[in-house]
């Protein structure tokens, strides 16, 4: 009972911490799992995807009824990061525990420095006859000064983008939102708040692909994963509120220096082969 209870605790601090930096609780779920209590490798996945789950569709729904998320943009761009979870989570059953901690501890680097590199804020206008008009990927977004108007580029390596970091979702039980943001930010040149919103209504439905996975094998268990998915939706709230009044730049900078430490510590035990 005493360990539930250190990891519902735990669990609320990784939730708290992945919405003040915007990087998600499973960047810390994985390693308090695996490292802290000694869950193996693939059972840690599956209950950071279930916390994943529900952490996106909370904030999700708030940002459609704000009018920040585009539906249509999300929803084909899924049709990649779907496809992408499902290979990766399905990769991850080959894959020796260490591989995948050495995997983790690598993405997990490049997820902390494009988290603290400056967004771009694109505002593009829609090129007629291109493939983002045949496919309607634009829309608008409100304001201080009125609706946005915007339009998507790139589609191709934006959608290959999302095929990777769908992939890594499935294989590492993570969000992979800084992928997802990075092909919309910096391929598809769409604004700022609509690729984080977009983002985040699309991360819930990718980890729904992998988490049927490992589902399907087993690696699912009710005992880690109700105290994991209730803290992480509960620390992802408190975070919602202390944004509001914190200074988020110096969070970032604290959080970015525990999370690189945690994965030089994952990438250690994956080289050394402590993770089974």
């Amino acid at each position: 009972m005493s360990e539930i209870i250190i990891l519902f605790i735990g669990a609320i601090a990784a939730g708290l911490m992945g919405s003040l930096t915007g990087l998600g609780g499973g960047v810390i779920i994985i390693p308090l799992l695996t490292l802290g209590f000694g869950v193996p490798m693939h059972y840690a996945i599956g209950a950071s995807l279930i916390s994943v789950i529900g952490t996106s569709s909370g904030a999700a729904v708030a940002f459609v009824k704000e009018g920040f998320t585009n539906m249509r943009i999300g929803m084909f761009l899924e049709i990649a990061t779907t496809a992408g979870a499902v290979s990766g989570a399905l990769v991850s059953g080959f894959l020796n525990p260490n591989t995948i901690g050495i995997i983790f501890a690598s993405i997990l680097i490049l997820t902390v420095l494009l988290n603290l590199k400056g967004k771009p804020d694109h505002q593009e206008e829609l090129i007629k006859g291109s493939l983002a008009d045949k496919l309607k990927l634009y829309g608008t977004f409100p304001d201080k000064d009125g609706l946005k108007h915007y339009a998507s580029k790139n589609t191709i390596p934006g959608f290959l983008m999302m095929i990777f970091a769908g992939a890594m979702s499935g294989l590492l039980g993570i969000g992979s939102g800084a992928l997802k943001v990075l092909a919309m930010d910096n391929m598809m040149k769409l604004p700022f708040k609509v690729s984080t919103t977009t983002s985040n209504f699309m991360i819930g439905v990718t980890a729904v692909a992998g988490a049927l996975i490992y589902f399907q094998r087993g690696q699912i268990i009710p005992v880690i994963v109700a105290p994991v998915l209730i803290g992480v939706v509960v620390g992802s709230f408190i975070g919602s509120k202390t944004l509001m009044i914190s200074k988020t730049k110096k969070l970032k900078v604290f959080f970015a220096i525990v999370i690189t430490i945690l994965s030089i510590y994952m990438m250690y035990n994956g080289v050394t082969k402590n993770f089974h």
